[in-house]
C-alpha cells in the first residue's frame, strides 16, 4: 500500500502539498499531518503530531506504518512576534532565538527522519523531502545576518545529507532533497516581502505544484543535495 505522509498540513505550503498529492491519486494513502491533527484536505488522512516531541512522532509512526513512499517536511519557524525575529548583526544574537531555531528547523525534522525512514520500501522509488531554504546555503550566502535562521537550515541540509548516505548502502532507489520553495505567500513569508519590490511571489498551491515537479525529476545520483523550486541545484 503506497502512503505519502506529509508534515506541517496546517501550513501554508503543507496544506497545498497535501491537496496536490491527494489530487494526483498516486497514494492509496495521503496522511495530513499537524500539531492539533485536524488540518487535512478531502481524501487525507489527518493525525497529531509535535516536533519537539519525539514520542508523538513515533507514534505516528506506529499508526502510519510501512510502505511510505514520500514523506515531505513542511515545517519551519523564521519569526514569531517581537522576541523572535531575524537578527539584522550578530550584535542581536540570542541564545533563546538559536534554540527556537534549531529545535523546529532542524531537530525535528531529524527525528521524523529517525521514526520514518525506516518505514520506506527498500526495492522501490521513495522520497524523503524537507522545506528548507536558499539562505540556509553557506556557498549562497552573500548578505549575511539572519543568524538563528540561517544556521538550523543549514544544519537541516547536513541531516539531510546524512540520511542520504545512510539510505544510500540499503535503499538503492531511495531519494533525500533539501528543496527550496521560492518566497511564498504564507505567513511565515509575509513580514519579509512588502518591501521587496519585483521580486516573484507564489501561491502556496503553485509553490506545491512546482515542489512536487521537482521530486518527480529527481534521481538516487541527485540523493542529498539541495534544490530550488525551479529544479536547479543550490549549494550547500
Amino acid at each position: 500500500m503506497s502512503q505519502a505522509v506529509i508534515f506541517g498540513a496546517s501550513g501554508g505550503i503543507g496544506a497545498a502539498l497535501a491537496e496536490a498529492v491527494v489530487a494526483s491519486g498516486r497514494h492509496e494513502q495521503v496522511w495530513a499531518g499537524s500539531r492539533q491533527g485536524l488540518a487535512a484536505p478531502a481524501g487525507a488522512m489527518p493525525f497529531a503530531f509535535d516536533l519537539t516531541d519525539e514520542a508523538s512522532i513515533a507514534a505516528a509512526a506506529g499508526r502510519i506504518g510501512a510502505e511510505v513512499t514520500l514523506a515531505f517536511v513542511a515545517t519551519g519557524v523564521l519569526s514569531d512576534g517581537a522576541d523572535f525575529q531575524p537578527e539584522k548583526s550578530f550584535k542581536a544574537q540570542d541564545p533563546a532565538a538559536y534554540a527556537r531555531a534549531f529545535a523546529t528547523n532542524a531537530t525535528g525534522p531529524a527525528l521524523i527522519g529517525k521514526h520514518f525512514l525506516p518505514l520506506l520500501p527498500r526495492r522501490e522509488r521513495a522520497v524523503f523531502a524537507a522545506l528548507s531554504a536558499r539562505v540556509g546555503s553557506i556557498g549562497d550566502n552573500r548578505f549575511g545576518g539572519w543568524h538563528a535562521y540561517r544556521a538550523s537550515k543549514a544544519a537541516l541540509n547536513m541531516i539531510l545529507r546524512n540520511f542520504a548516505i545512510e539510505l544510500g548502502r540499503t535503499h538503492l532507489q531511495a531519494v533525500v532533497a533539501a528543496l527550496h520553495p521560492g518566497t511564498v505567500t504564507t505567513d511565515l513569508s509575509a513580514p519579509f516581502t512588502g518591501s521587496r519590490d519585483g521580486q516573484r511571489l507564489f501561491t502556496p498551491t503553485e509553490a506545491a505544484g512546482y515542489l512536487l515537479s521537482v521530486i518527480d525529476g529527481l534521481t538516487p545520483a541527485e540523493s542529498g543535495k539541495a534544490f530550488a523550486w525551479d529544479g536547479q541545484p543550490i549549494p550547500f
